[in-house]
């Protein structure tokens, strides 16, 4: 597989394995490195060192290599299931579970188990690595996520996400008191223009995004709140609330560094309604997963 890049001023004095892993999240910034090494990225048509920065208008060129001995495999892992029929099947994620698989992680992904107790029932749209995806939570994300059994319902809800028709709502517990009752945040997100992994209010590129928030219980130091989602940008409910100061409660990537006296694996969020029209009747069908025990535990022992 060939791919070709070129550096615009929003991109400019970036480490060259940092800026591909970022622009194509497929690829880990560890298998960049390998791929730089081993010579299969060129800059303006030479090879060049991990360490290299982009310059304006450098064209990179990754050609590569494919997979050999490598097969995204069926794999026995249990699957909480939601609701199944033909067409689509609604899973709740555990935290910790990749969604699909990527360069240098091959298995124990929702699709590896999907792969399993779906057969070879599930739709191609997304290639090889993404059979049945069309859409993701976050790996630490806890929730309902739907996959789709066929191309007619992939399309199909793939649409109702693009028109903003799911109904999406999280749960989640931000640092700090949140004053208001509800509100809305609407401002635009895109690629960090310096952290790569990481997104941004108002960075270059930004598309719009929508989070509207309701406080569901106050603590000391924390708020227990729902979010419903417009949009469904990367990150959105941790941009977002980070954006407000309220970042989510284990959340290392947007929130504070080295703070974590829950011993918390990641963010404190949980998709928890998913509702839609059925790809196949069009009649409006709504799901809910339960807080998983860790969040219901901690909502316990947070001080009031």
């Amino acid at each position: 597989m060939q791919e070709e890049i070129k550096v615009d001023v929003t991109n400019l004095n970036i480490r060259i394995d940092t800026f591909i892993s970022g622009e194509i999240k497929e690829l880990s910034r560890t298998y960049v490195q390998k791929l730089i090494k081993d010579g299969y990225v060129l800059v303006n048509g030479k090879q060049i060192k991990n360490n290299y920065k982009t310059i304006l208008g450098d064209i990179i060129l990754l050609n590569i290599p494919e997979a050999k001995g490598i097969d995204i495999v069926p794999e026995d892992i249990p699957l909480d299931i939601v609701y199944e029929d033909n067409d689509i099947i609604l899973v709740n994620k555990p935290k910790g579970m990749v969604v699909h698989p990527g360069a240098g992680h091959y298995n124990g992904t929702l699709v590896n188990a999907l792969m399993y107790h779906c057969k070879n029932n599930l739709s191609g749209i997304n290639g090889i690595l993404r059979p049945g995806i069309v859409h993701r939570i976050d790996k630490d994300t806890t929730g309902i996520i739907i996959a789709c059994k066929n191309d007619m319902s992939h399309k199909a809800i793939a649409e109702l996400l693009k028109s903003h028709s799911i109904v999406r709502r999280y749960r989640a517990i931000v640092n700090g008191v949140l004053q208001d009752d509800e509100g809305t945040i609407d401002k635009p997100i895109g690629r960090h223009p310096i952290d790569r992994k990481k997104n941004a209010v108002d960075a270059p590129k930004s598309k719009a995004a929508v989070t509207h928030y309701k406080v569901l219980e106050r603590f000391k130091n924390h708020t227990y709140i729902e979010c419903q989602l417009e949009t469904g940008r990367t990150h959105q409910i941790r941009v977002h609330m980070a954006y407000i100061n309220h970042p989510l409660l284990g959340d290392e990537i947007y929130g504070p560094k080295n703070k974590n006296p829950y011993h918390l694996q990641g963010q404190t969020l949980h998709a928890m309604v998913l509702g839609f029209n059925h790809p196949r009747t069009g009649q409006y069908m709504e799901f809910i997963a339960d807080l998983p025990a860790y969040f219901s535990e901690l909502l316990s022992k947070l001080p009031k």
